[in-house]
């Protein structure tokens, strides 16, 4: 972690609650949040090395829109919004490939290049004042940190790097850029979005809910040194000896420069709007939260780790990817067990626990974010 990082106990501003019912049940808000914040905050879409190579893509969607993320000829990552600037048909259909040269529209040929410019248009030739130039294919805001990929619809966002400046160059131990996927694992909850970003932003649940986890790690160990905005979160300890794997062991050496109290330590963020980020000493979990309606939300948790471990013979990411998994179907129950009990006509807003500091802090960030 960056030099002189003070973390300290999460605490509450005052007597604050939770949020009304209707933010999570009502389709009016839902519809808001994509408007609002979706369509405007800058939303992390996956990993740079998706589309590794030149002609490389995949596809996302974002607020409702589907959008081609592409590695150009020069090397360059593009996003775009997967529409022939002809008739809006959908460009393409396969989550991920390759283009050789041009992304042609199946349905009139338009064909573009892989920075988005308009190369031909079969037809147009007589078309008065028509232009190539005219009709490149709608271009959004991309940017990457870290190796992960981000996206912003807005046509004139807040600057990447302003945003991002609380964590730029917070994590560079943990080399995550170079770090590759090692597994993946897709649920679909029944359960609005922000309840998992609450669940995630303290752990005062954890001894009951999460048995083996307490066992590893201490629940009052946790640490906060971002505690307002849109990035919250801090460190937990690991028991001496111990790592966060079904075993409770360590059969990784450690990621990066991670070293010292790091070796003790797991971190966890919330990004807001759409990551949950967690460093280990010996590997990285980030949790990518989809709202699809007020009561479903569909979460992509994904395991990062050294490449030179996972090219050896024998690599298993299991022991890490067994402990979470049971640890987020836990976590994924109890976010549905509260959707339930806020769509009811008796729920009024109880009050948060000291402890709760940063599920209140996500609250004022997210109401902020609404325009309330």
């Amino acid at each position: 972690m960056t030099p002189m990082t003070t973390f300290e106990k999460a605490r509450l501003q005052s007597s604050e609650r939770t949020l009304p019912g209707r933010y999570y049940t009502d389709p009016a808000i839902f519809d808001q949040e994509q408007r609002e914040i979706f369509a405007r905050r800058w939303v992390c879409i996956g990993r740079a090395e998706q589309a590794h190579s030149p002609g490389e893509y995949f596809l996302t969607q974002v607020a409702g829109e589907s959008l081609i993320v592409i590695r150009d000829h020069r090397g360059v990552l593009g996003a775009f919004h997967n529409l022939c600037r002809h008739r809006g048909t959908r460009l393409c259909s396969e989550t991920a490939g390759r283009f050789t040269a041009l992304v042609r529209c199946p349905y009139h040929a338009w064909s573009y290049r892989l920075d988005g410019s308009l190369a031909a248009a079969p037809n147009m030739d007589q078309a008065p004042d028509f232009d190539l130039a005219d009709y490149p294919l709608h271009r959004c805001r991309l940017a990457e940190w870290e190796g992960f990929v981000w996206l912003n619809l807005d046509p004139q966002p807040t600057p990447f790097e302003s945003v991002f400046a609380p964590l730029i160059g917070r994590f560079t131990g943990w080399r995550l850029p170079a770090l590759r996927l090692g597994a993946r694992v897709t649920y679909d909850l029944r359960a609005n979005w922000k309840l998992v970003f609450e669940n995630y932003n303290e752990c005062c649940h954890c001894p009951p809910i999460h048995p083996r986890l307490a066992q590893l790690s201490p629940s009052d160990s946790g640490r906060n040194d971002l505690m307002e905005g849109p990035f919250l979160g801090g460190y937990m300890g690991i028991h001496p000896g111990m790592a966060l794997t079904a075993s409770g062991s360590r059969s990784r050496p450690p990621l990066g420069t991670v070293a010292g109290e790091d070796l003790q330590r797991a971190y966890y963020y919330t990004l807001f709007p759409n990551l949950l980020f967690s460093l280990h000493p010996d590997y990285a979990m980030v949790h990518f939260l989809v709202p699809l309606a007020p009561d479903s939300t569909r979460i992509v948790c994904e395991w990062y780790f050294d490449p030179t471990q996972i090219i050896q013979p024998g690599f298993d990411p299991t022991d890490a990817v067994a402990l979470w998994d049971e640890i987020n179907r836990q976590d994924w129950q109890v976010c549905e067990w509260t959707q339930q009990g806020t769509a009811s006509r008796a729920y009024t807003p109880g009050p948060y626990a000291h402890s709760e500091g940063l599920c209140a802090a996500f609250d004022r960030e997210y109401l902020k974010a609404l325009g309330c």
